[in-house]
């Protein structure tokens, strides 16, 4: 396998019906099993979370506090900088990505032990790992997903081109709009040009910021308040630090009383658990606001200039914003201030402006339909690639009269087109479809492939593009469903095969994927229905073929079943 990042553990707690469970992921093809309803796709869930996927409260495990998410995975030398520049904190090529959520559903993420918001960890998400779930072969029958699979398959070539085309597709619309502005505004020009001037020598003189008003009306508030503020946190420090009534003195003693018998009962060490964790927190509390009296001043020339400085932003939003949120009018008119000049130049020219714009945009119209047909070329070259490629991966998994066909349909660039027919990503409609059997007509994927069929060609385009992408982990969440007997086999045979550019995690119900693995985890079941803290192991030898003589049978102690269970382990050698 290619040098690529890698998934190297996940450690989850308090999550759904799984008390505690860490798994440690080898390179390769690892499979997870197990009953209905022992927690397969929950270790998902957690790999979702710390990927930055939406929280829920109703994940938390009942009578738990908080879940906790963590995946720690290897970083190959030319992604570290990439994620370092995204906020994590990639140390000695390893990174660990943790997230937390509250039984009332607040949640905290960190990147290398660096708080990061959710979107950061969706971000480096994209990077790292490709997740498919059940209902994900489904997404390849909408047009949007098959114009990205295609781009993802073409690479730098289509990413160049791409890129270049925005390029011209924004000159294009940011020219039109201009167009538009100038040519509504020529007629009463003169006094545009002087409310922008005015507005420009105004915001020049002002220098205000972003986010400026809410940090002025908090200061004022506090400098206002600095008597009301010590008395309250001085009271407040008393009852902290009293050393006879004070509550770090009382808490430190039950903390010590408990402790001191904590390992007579394992309830009382949950409780003597909890009251530690309480006491460092009050006494942290406690130094806080020792530190916030030690720092709290009466500055009343401070005062008065923030309470100037917002009186000022206030007339100036009034002069040249809109009602509402202070901060929002501030942002709208720094986003104004932007172009002010732009549009102080394109009326001050006036109609030889509007003349000059309208030539830019004939020649910007050019280009943008000579990178479009590009575009368009290029697509259309990788599109043939494709559609070979994965007919013949689709060949090996038990299809082999299927032909796929990624069909790239664009406009005829022999004469101009109109503005309308040029996107964000340009002028093509990609479709994907099947040819059941030769001379048979080609159809949408969506009505020429049943659920299982479509998985199988999911599995293809992912061994494809697999081989060209960056992309280190690939998790399966039971995309197998709907297929059995030997289509079976050829999937497990894919997904081996799929692993030999990068490392693959399935969650399976079927024994004939199952025995292609080179790491096999069962998620076994409390005789409660609980998942408890040992239930996530890794099998081998006997304990393997028990295990899928288990899928087989629905028992593992079958004979025939076990028996089965080894020539499927075999095959695979």
């Amino acid at each position: 396998m290619s040098e690529r990042t890698q998934l190297e553990e996940i450690s989850i707690k308090g999550i759904g019906v799984i008390e505690e469970a860490t798994i440690n992921f080898s390179p390769g093809f690892t499979v997870l099993t197990g009953e209905t309803g022992a927690g397969k796709t929950m270790i998902l869930t957690a790999l979702a979370l710390v990927l930055g996927g939406k929280s829920d409260a109703s994940l938390v495990r009942q009578g738990k506090e908080r879940l906790i998410a963590t995946a720690s995975f290897s970083i190959t030398t030319e992604l570290t900088s990439e994620l370092n520049d995204l906020g994590a904190d990639v140390e000695e090529g390893s990174l660990i990505l943790t997230r937390t959520v509250t039984n009332v559903g607040k949640s905290k993420s960190s990147a290398g032990g660096v708080s990061v918001p959710v979107g950061t960890l969706s971000e480096i998400g994209e990077r790292l790992i490709e997740v498919h779930a059940q209902a994900a072969s489904m997404s390849i029958t909408k047009s949007i997903k098959q114009r990205e699979i295609l781009d993802r398959f073409a690479g730098a070539p289509i990413s160049s081109c791409l890129s270049s085309y925005k390029e011209s597709f924004e000159t294009v619309h940011d020219l039109r709009n201009r167009i538009a502005a100038l040519a509504a505004s020529v007629a009463d020009r003169d006094a545009e040009v002087s409310r922008l001037k005015e507005f420009a020598d105004a915001f020049a003189k002002l220098k205000i910021v972003l986010g400026e008003h809410s940090a002025l009306v908090n200061d004022i508030e506090r400098l206002g308040s600095v008597e009301d503020l010590r008395e309250g946190a001085s009271v407040a420090q008393v009852l902290f630090t009293d050393e006879e009534k004070g509550i770090v003195t009382a808490l430190g003693q039950v903390r010590r009383a408990l402790e001191a018998i904590a390992s007579k009962d394992l309830a009382i060490a949950q409780i003597a658990e909890s009251v530690a964790e309480a006491f460092y927190l009050i006494e942290e509390a406690s130094i806080s606001v020792s530190t916030y009296l030690e720092d709290l001043e009466a500055d009343p020339v401070r005062l008065d200039s923030a309470q100037n400085r917002r009186s000022e932003i206030v007339s100036f939003i009034k002069r040249f914003g809109k009602a509402g949120d202070p901060d929002e009018q501030i942002a709208e008119l720094i986003a104004q201030n932007s172009i002010v000049r732009d549009s102080i130049s394109d009326l001050v020219g006036g109609d030889d402006r509007l003349s000059a714009m309208k030539v830019e945009l004939e020649i910007a119209m050019k280009e943008l339909h000579k990178r479009a047909k590009l575009l368009s070329q290029t697509r259309v070259t990788s599109a043939s690639t494709l559609s070979s490629l994965v007919s013949e991966e689709i060949h090996s998994l038990s299809m082999p009269h299927t032909q796929f066909s990624c069909v790239v349909e664009s406009p005829d660039y022999s004469s101009a087109l109109p503005i309308s027919a040029f996107t964000s990503t340009g002028c093509d409609e990609i479709s994907m479809v099947l040819q059941g059997h030769k001379d048979g007509p080609f159809v949408p994927v969506a009505k020429g492939a049943s659920g299982g069929e479509l998985s199988r060609v999911m599995l293809a385009l992912e061994v494809v593009l697999a081989k060209s992408e960056p992309v280190g982990t690939y998790v399966f969440d039971e995309v197998d469903a709907g297929v059995g007997g030997k289509a079976a086999v050829e999937v497990g045979r894919r997904l081996h095969e799929l692993s030999t550019h990068a490392q693959v995690i399935v969650v399976t119900h079927l024994p004939q994927v199952a025995a292609w693995a080179d790491s096999h985890f069962v998620v076994n079941k409390s005789v409660d229905g609980t998942v408890v803290q040992s239930g996530v192991s890794e099998v081998q030898g006997d304990a393997r073929v028990a295990e899928i003589a288990r899928m087989l049978a629905g028992h593992e102690e079958s004979k025939s079943a076990q028996e089965h269970a080894t020539e499927l382990l075999e095959m695979r050698r």
